[in-house]
């Protein structure tokens, strides 16, 4: 299975979608990830699945805001590229 981190400014409609599927009232504190990344930055995040792929969303103070705020075409023009950032997996 892929995992990938992604950030709150850079959700697609689809991971967007996911995420208010998940979390329909916002996600809590024992919903928050907490790991190290290869930097030794501590990351916090949410996760959701595809049948492929493990999102790690970063938690920040504006993803609330996302989750209820942004709509879905405000995404069509980015590129997967610009969206995801693939990590290995351990």
């Amino acid at each position: 299975m892929r995992k990938a981190i992604i950030d709150y400014k850079k959700l697609t409609p689809e991971i967007l979608q996911l995420l208010q599927d998940r979390y329909p009232g916002g996600y809590s504190d024992r919903d928050i990830i907490k790991f190290d990344d290869h930097h030794n930055n501590t990351i916090e995040a949410v996760e959701v699945r595809t049948e492929d792929t493990i999102y790690l969303v970063k938690v920040s103070s504006k993803l609330h805001y996302t989750m209820t705020n942004i709509e879905a075409d405000e995404f069509e023009d980015l590129a997967p590229e610009e969206i995801i950032n693939d990590f290995s997996e351990e």
